[in-house]
């Protein structure tokens, strides 16, 4: 394998081989976890119907699992630097089995569902005796939030273990690959499971991914390894500073070299951005738009076009951002994720005028679609690439854990934000109100258009 720090390594065909069995199987797992975390937001306008819940009830849930999510990768992130990724990857499955099925035991607590007419509730859910609606709604997010507690090992253990394996001009391509499994995962939930309630019901939208990842949670154990050493190849520099010795950085000096870093916060704060975009619009509430403002639910063509659109353009944004970034930036991430931030103000002006034109919803099928390959461009680029390249592939899991945890610690804030806004001020400022974010995001990114970890160099 080559040594030089600038090229791309020449790795044998066995190797790619062993690394690909790796990939694919931490990779469904990665994806399964987006589906067992997306699959309350997918389905949340039956859930409302059901229980009887508004939007602001609602918003609980897409506040604390965020929040909770956003603290635990901060927390969680030099642990898994400590135990490795494999373990820390099994130590979260465990946990989202757990959580997911306890969540849909609650069907057992629903006597009879809440009676709507034309929007208006009549009457609320019958509940088993001794719980009222309050309870149940704060027993759910909180179920729910240890959900997040324990989905945040997912993104720590990917990176943390695919540091291990990629060179740094190999992980722009990376890192669209990690899109793809994001966007995966998220068909799985936004267009699989409003399906499983249709033909299933519920609460077999969450027993199902349950399901999955148990059975991923087997397959990690038999064939997933931390390092290419541990499945018998030898180390090669992957180019990111950390040389090729195996000597693991004590916790002092993982906290001090990825939390005194100026161009990992500046990061942080670009990821910060892409949160209020994602979290606001593309990743949680346009199934309850659908269906507030269009009629639809999540069966409905207009909502699964959306549903794969979202995924493969947002596929597509991860690979020609990755590949750009890699070859015709050198390995330089900040100048496509600008370009991302500038495509995100551009997309969302453009879905606040299709609504306001009347265009429909396979109008805003499409923006949603052309948004999310903006979004996940540069999340895929900022979450899977600049996190290995500034925190190296020994404290790969902190880094990511400060990139990831601000992301969702400003979709924490965007849940109780977009209750609010969506019931007091309407749907129309729910597509304008994340432009400045993303404009404070493509200032920020631009501020580290040259920027490369110590160690590489750019020609």
């Amino acid at each position: 394998m080559a040594e030089t720090l600038w090229e791309r390594p020449d790795h044998t065909p066995a190797y790619k081989a062993r690394r690909f069995q790796n990939w694919i199987i931490i990779g469904f797992m990665y994806s399964l976890f987006y589906m067992s975390r997306y699959n309350f937001s997918a389905i949340a306008p039956t859930l409302l119907e059901i229980f009887g819940w508004v939007k602001s009830d609602l918003g609980i849930f897409e506040t604390l699992l965020p929040l909770v999510y956003g603290l635990s990768v901060v927390i969680n992130g030099p642990l898994a630097d400590r135990i490795g990724g494999r373990k820390a990857f099994l130590i979260g499955a465990v946990g989202v089995v757990i959580m997911n099925t306890l969540f849909g035991l609650s069907h057992f607590l629903v006597q009879s569902a809440a009676v709507w007419d034309d929007g208006q509730l009549l009457s609320p859910a019958l509940l088993a005796p001794g719980f009222s609606k309050s309870m149940l709604v704060w027993g759910l997010a909180i179920i729910w939030a240890f959900n997040g507690y324990f989905q945040s090992f997912g993104a720590l253990s990917i990176v943390k273990i695919n540091a291990q394996w990629f060179h740094i001009r190999e992980r722009g391509t990376f890192a669209a690959i990690f899109g793809i499994l994001i966007r995966f995962g998220l068909i799985l939930a936004f267009s699989g499971t409003p399906l499983i309630v249709k033909y299933l019901t519920w609460y077999w939208a969450f027993w199902l991914p349950a399901l999955f990842v148990a059975g991923l949670f087997v397959l990690t154990v038999f064939f997933v390894r931390d390092t290419p050493e541990q499945a018998g190849y030898p180390a090669f520099d992957t180019g990111d500073g950390t040389g090729v010795d195996n000597e693991k950085l004590n916790f002092r000096e993982v906290l001090t070299k990825v939390f005194t870093s100026k161009v990992m916060w500046m990061i942080a704060i670009g990821s910060m951005m892409i949160g209020f975009v994602r979290r606001s619009v593309v990743d949680a509430w346009w199934p309850v738009y659908y269906k507030e403002i269009h009629g639809l639910v999540g069966t409905n063509l207009p909502a699964q076009l959306t549903a794969w659109g979202i995924a493969i353009c947002g596929i597509i944004g991860g690979f020609v951002f990755g590949i750009m970034s890699d070859r015709l930036y050198k390995g330089r991430r900040a100048p496509v994720i600008v370009y991302g931030f500038i495509g995100m103000v551009v997309m969302l002006t453009l879905f606040y005028f299709a609504d306001a034109g009347h265009f429909g919803p396979y109008a805003a099928a499409v923006i949603l679609a052309i948004l999310s390959f903006f979004v996940n461009g540069a999340h895929g680029m900022i979450g899977g690439a600049a996190t290995m390249d500034f925190g190296g592939r020994k404290a790969a899991a902190t880094a990511v854990g400060l990139i990831d945890g601000i992301q969702y610690l400003a979709g924490a804030f965007v849940g109780l934000a977009v209750g609010y806004i969506t019931t007091n001020l309407g749907w129309q400022v729910w597509k304008l109100w994340p432009i400045p974010f993303a404009i404070i995001g493509a200032i920020v990114m631009s501020r580290l258009w040259n920027a490369l970890p110590k160690g590489h160099k750019s020609h």
